[in-house]
């Protein structure tokens, strides 16, 4: 049986096939090494600061509520019909110190002290009377013509009219005093905060008329920390005090607020300090004073500043020379592995390498750090974030700015 020739259709895709086969034999065998290249290290791009050493003063931040430096109360002492009240004597009223107030009808009282008068003018009588009897008993007793009863009795006639007399000058001083009390006057310069009285009623004896708050200077009770007494100069042990035996004026205090929708500033002075250091908070709480804070005795378009007004304070403390303030978010921990390292900076030096540095820091607050010792001026100061450092490790300086 003779064999069959293979189709022309079946040829045709075996010699590409073994075509495609001789092609990849020959592109493997004659293949090169591919040349291996070591990708350029790329440096970290770094935002910095110019080191300029200035003089900075510290600057102690809190906040408080105006208080008046005096509240009392103003109280009746006698009894009666009120006749005249002042139109100063309303909420929110101003008067000055020893201004009338309140008058309570004087009608009983001066009945009063005529009856004491006349009881002084009878004890008076009565005195003298006894005063002469005692010295012509002791003259008889002198020649020898009088008992010792008579003496006896004129010496105690004398020490009872002595005696009544000068309760009959007590009871008329007593009855001049209430007179007196029957007229209210303002104890010192002040605003009214509440009245309770008015013409025609009864006030009796202790009772309250209204309460009254000075305004010839307003207080604000700041808390800071115990660790911030450092950076202000206030006494801590004895009370300093001027001439005028008032307290000394300490660092000036700017206190900031808003009042009638614009924002307004006052200056006062720190006066003391309270007693004593809380316990929980470790607060210290000291006082500023503010001079006429409702301007009555002043020209000016300042607002007041009215007590129960909350302010912010700003207590402006010694001055540091020749530090350095540097963006907050230059300061970085000195070893993340140890909490008690020293805190550092990152200084780029002239050939772009970071440097880690070692600092002394003055104080640290929210947005800047103030350097005492460490750096030198001109030097460039690292403030983006670095994820990973290496002392020496090269950056590149994509800005310059001001420290300060």
């Amino acid at each position: 049986m003779r064999g069959r020739r293979p189709s022309p259709k079946l040829l045709l895709p075996l010699a590409i096939l073994g075509v495609g086969v001789v092609g990849v034999v020959l592109l493997v065998a004659t293949r090169q090494a591919p040349e291996t290249r070591k990708p350029p290290e790329a440096a970290p791009l770094v935002r910095v600061v110019e080191v300029r050493p200035e003089d900075w003063r510290y600057v102690v931040r809190t906040q408080g509520t105006v208080a008046p430096r005096t509240q009392s109360e103003l109280i009746a002492q006698v009894s009666g019909e009120v006749v005249w009240v002042s139109p100063d004597l309303v909420s929110g009223g101003f008067f000055d110190a020893g201004d009338p107030l309140v008058r309570i009808d004087r009608g009983d009282t001066e009945v009063a002290r005529q009856t004491a008068r006349a009881v002084v003018a009878r004890t008076r009588s009565e005195f003298d009377r006894a005063l002469t009897e005692r010295g012509r008993q002791r003259k008889l007793e002198a020649e020898g013509v009088a008992s010792q009863a008579r003496i006896d009795d004129a010496e105690n006639a004398y020490r009872v009219a002595e005696a009544s007399l000068a309760e009959a000058r007590a009871r008329l001083a007593l009855t001049e005093r209430d007179l007196a009390r029957t007229e209210l006057h303002a104890p010192f310069e002040g605003r009214v905060r509440s009245e309770s009285v008015d013409v025609g009623q009864v006030a009796n004896a202790g009772q309250r008329i209204a309460t009254l708050y000075a305004v010839d200077w307003a207080e604000v009770r700041l808390p800071i920390p115990d660790r911030e007494l450092h950076f202000v100069e206030i006494p801590l042990g004895a009370q300093a005090r001027d001439e005028n035996g008032r307290e000394a004026a300490g660092p000036e205090v700017r206190l900031h607020a808003e009042f009638a929708g614009r924002a307004h500033t006052w200056t006062g002075r720190v006066v003391r300090t309270e007693g004593e250091i809380d316990p929980r908070s470790r607060m210290v709480n000291v006082v500023a004073r503010v001079e006429d804070p409702y301007n009555r005795h002043a020209a000016s378009d300042r607002p007041p500043l009215a007590v129960g007004l909350f302010v912010e304070a700003e207590i402006l403390g010694r001055t540091a020379s020749g530090v350095s303030v540097l963006p907050r978010a230059a300061l970085r921990p000195g070893d993340p592995m140890d909490p008690d390292a020293p805190d550092a900076v990152y200084v780029v030096d002239a050939e772009g390498r970071l440097r880690i540095r070692t600092v002394e820091v003055l104080r640290s607050e929210r947005e800047r750090v103030v350097i005492a010792a460490g750096l030198a001026p001109g030097e460039r100061v690292a403030i983006s974030p670095l994820p990973f450092v290496v002392d020496g490790m090269s950056v590149r300086v994509v800005a310059e700015g001001d420290a300060s």
